[in-house]
C-alpha cells in the first residue's frame, strides 16, 4: 500500500513519442492558445468599454469570456510544457492545482449559461418588467454565486481527495482528473464517489434543468407572439444554445470516459474528444457571440478601427 504522502510524482501515461512531431504539435497548439486570448481579451475589453453594451446580458457574457481564458490557461501552458517533454509527469499539488481549475471552470461555464438563460428569459417573457426584475444587485449576486460556490465545492472535492492512500502514481490522460485519482486509491473511497455524484447533480444537472425550463418558456412566448418578440428571442438565444451544446458535448464525453473503458477508441480521437471542453468553447463562443450580436459586432469593428 502506497500512501499519498509517497507520491509526490504522478505519471501521465497518455502521451505517446511522437518525435519530431512535437514541434508541431507545439505550434498549433499556440496558436490556439494565442487566438483564445486574443479573442477573448477582445471582447471583454469591447463589453467594458461600450457604455451601452453595460447591461445584464453583456455583462453576464464578460464573465462567461473571463471563465474561458481562466480555463484555458489552465490547460494549454500544461500542454505545452507536456508536449516537448522526454518525461510526462507532474507533481503532485501542482496536480490538484490543475483539477481545481479545469473543475471550477466547468461549473462556472454551466452556472454562467444557466445565468444567461435566466436573464434572456426575464427579457423575453417579461419585458414591461425586466428592469425591475433584473436589477443591478441582482446582477451582482448571480455573478457572485457563479463564481464562489464552484470554488467552494471544488475545495471540498480535493480536501476529499488529497488524503486518499493510493496503489499507483500512473494517470491514463494528458492531464490531471480527479477521478483518475480517486480510481488509484487503496483506501475506502465511498464518501467520495457519493460527493462527486453530488458535485455531478448540483454543477450539471441543476443549470442544466434550469436552462430547459426557461427555454420551454422562452418557446411558448415567442410561438404566441409577435414576429419581433420571435426575431427578438432568435437573434439572443441561438448563440446561446449553440455555446450550451457545444460546451456539453465536451463535458459528456469527458464524463463517460472517465467512468468507463474507452480503449476501442482510437488514442489521437479520445485525446482529441477528452480536450473538448477545454479548447473548442474558448475558440468559438467568441466568435458566435461577437458575429451574432451585432452590437458586439459592431463595436469590434469600430475598435479595430481605433474609433473607439
Amino acid at each position: 500500500m502506497v500512501n499519498f504522502t509517497q507520491v509526490s510524482l504522478f505519471t501521465l501515461s497518455a502521451y505517446s513519442d511522437i518525435g519530431v512531431l512535437k514541434y508541431l504539435y507545439f505550434i498549433i497548439i499556440m496558436c490556439l492558445y494565442f487566438f483564445i486570448i486574443c479573442s477573448n481579451v477582445l471582447l471583454i475589453v469591447v463589453i467594458c468599454l461600450n457604455r451601452s453594451l453595460h447591461e445584464p446580458m453583456y455583462i453576464f457574457l464578460c464573465s462567461l469570456f473571463v471563465n474561458e481564458l481562466y480555463g484555458s490557461t489552465g490547460l494549454f501552458p500544461f500542454l505545452l510544457v507536456q508536449v516537448l517533454s522526454d518525461i510526462h509527469t507532474v507533481s503532485a499539488p501542482f496536480c490538484f492545482l490543475q483539477i481545481f481549475s479545469m473543475y471550477t471552470y466547468v461549473c462556472v461555464e454551466y452556472l454562467n449559461l444557466a445565468v444567461m438563460s435566466y436573464d434572456r428569459y426575464l427579457a423575453i417573457c417579461y419585458p414591461l418588467q425586466y428592469n425591475t426584475r433584473m436589477t443591478p444587485k441582482k446582477v451582482a449576486v448571480l455573478i457572485g454565486v457563479t463564481w464562489l460556490f464552484p470554488f467552494l465545492a471544488i475545495v471540498v472535492l480535493i480536501s476529499l481527495s488529497a488524503p486518499l492512500q493510493l496503489c499507483g502514481n500512473i494517470i491514463d490522460k494528458v492531464y490531471c482528473g480527479n477521478y483518475a485519482i480517486v480510481k488509484l486509491a487503496c483506501s475506502d473511497t465511498r464518501i467520495n464517489n457519493i460527493y462527486g455524484l453530488f458535485y455531478t447533480v448540483i454543477s450539471i444537472m441543476v443549470p442544466l434543468l434550469l436552462i430547459l425550463f426557461t427555454y420551454i418558456r422562452i418557446l411558448k412566448i415567442s410561438f404566441s407572439g409577435s414576429q419581433q418578440t420571435r426575431q427578438k428571442a432568435v437573434s439572443t438565444c441561438t448563440p446561446h444554445v449553440a455555446s450550451l451544446l457545444n460546451f456539453s458535448f465536451g463535458v459528456c464525453f469527458q464524463v463517460l470516459t472517465s467512468r468507463f473503458d474507452v480503449s476501442r477508441i482510437p488514442n489521437a480521437l479520445s485525446i482529441f474528444l477528452s480536450l473538448y471542453f477545454l479548447t473548442c468553447p474558448p475558440l468559438f463562443n467568441p466568435l458566435m457571440y461577437g458575429l451574432n450580436m451585432s452590437k458586439i459586432h459592431i463595436t469590434c469593428k469600430r475598435l479595430l478601427r481605433g474609433e473607439v
